[in-house]
């Protein structure tokens, strides 16, 4: 039995009370399985649609997991293609290229198309017995948006067998939806890259039991003890945590970063992972985005941006600071946890009461794994 028939194997029998396998943190060959079935395979997060989108008649080369794939802007919005040709498979355009023609061009053997993925022009090809250029458009893939992200279904065709985008929020909508994050504004993005596998990065961002001995800061203004985890449908897992009395956001002092967004409760922070790779934390006054992309079964590649109500304001810098103190404690927790992993010596351990959303989070990789 190979390694990821053992890890696929003990998914489906892991009863949720305890870390899942060493070797689906560390293997090659389960890093490489999650980059087809979970990223390329599930509705993964792309980024947000205006700070992915070159304008319009645009086109972008981005990896979901392990395929590529184009990206094209009209009118209609954004639209999702398989990045290979119809021709002889080359890549339309490079891994991170994006484009400002009007058309899509091979650079192999010139094969062009519209944006809208169908044949233009095959050279060679006019008046080639059979030949129909309706049968070779490039294969669209399934795109979805949700409060300004973009995300895709990499993996299957457009018309095909994919789970409903509805259905992946589930009630997600009733925890974040007031935030309105797509009227929010970018005040920074940082991005790290991390030693360790993406899992345990989550696995981290759902509890806040280690946060008494790794997060001073984090526990002057929010109780490590508080709030409470949902168990609602949709794809998703995360919970709520307090503020300290007389604290009004997740910042340096406790004092406010920005103009409080409308409508939230301003006692409580948000934290929800929609999965695979998309977490967001909504504060009083602004939303914190972090966006995973896993590069290794020992890397994980981490964007994460902040956004407000205001463009402009002093204060924010406030917030910012306090979240890169707080990301870079984390990160450094989780790359001992990942060198422990290796260790011959790791057996999975028991889940603590506290760790009930990192059980569901398991669960649901878990649950992944075993189809």
């Amino acid at each position: 039995m190979t390694v990821l028939d053992a890890v696929l194997q003990a998914a489906k029998s892991h009863d949720g009370s305890r870390m899942l396998p060493s070797d689906a943190y560390t293997s090659h060959d389960v890093w490489e399985w999650e980059q087809r079935h979970v990223f390329a395979g599930s509705w993964c997060c792309l980024g947000r649609v205006d700070e992915i989108c070159d304008g319009p008649e645009s086109q972008q080369a981005v990896a979901v997991g392990d395929i590529s794939v184009l990206l094209t802007w009209s009118e209609r919005g954004p639209r999702a293609f398989a990045n290979t040709c119809r021709h002889r498979g080359h890549e339309l355009l490079a891994a991170g290229e994006s484009s400002s023609r009007k058309s899509i061009v091979c650079p192999y053997h010139a094969w062009s198309y519209s944006l809208d993925g169908s044949l233009r022009a095959a050279p060679d090809f006019r008046g080639v017995e059979g030949f129909e250029p309706g049968d070779h458009g490039l294969v669209e893939l399934p795109v979805e948006t949700w409060h300004g992200w973009l995300f895709c279904h990499a993996a299957t065709p457009l018309g095909g067998d994919v789970p409903a985008f509805d259905a992946h929020l589930g009630e997600i909508e009733r925890i974040l939806g007031h935030y309105a994050p797509e009227t929010l504004v970018r005040r920074a993005r940082h991005t790290y890259e991390i030693a360790a596998n993406w899992k345990v990065v989550c696995e981290n961002y759902h509890e806040c039991y280690h946060c008494l001995l790794i997060h001073p800061e984090l526990c002057e203004v929010s109780p490590p003890n508080s709030g409470d985890n949902y168990e609602l449908p949709g794809q998703w897992v995360g919970g709520s945590m307090d503020l300290r009395e007389g604290m009004a956001t997740m910042s340096m002092t406790g004092e406010p970063a920005g103009t409080p967004i409308p409508g939230v409760d301003p006692r409580i922070v948000e934290y929800i992972q929609l999965w695979p790779n998309l977490l967001v934390s909504a504060h009083p006054d602004f939303v914190m985005a972090h966006r995973l992309v896993s590069l290794a079964p020992d890397r994980t590649w981490i964007e994460c941006s902040w956004y407000f109500v205001d463009s402009e304001g002093e204060a924010a810098a406030n917030a910012i600071d306090f979240w890169d103190i707080t990301n870079r404690q984390d990160w450094s927790a989780c790359e001992s946890v990942q060198r422990g992993l290796g260790s011959p010596h790791f057996r999975p351990g028991p889940f603590a009461p506290s760790e009930d959303a990192v059980q569901q989070f398991v669960a649901m990789v878990a649950s992944a794994y075993s189809g």
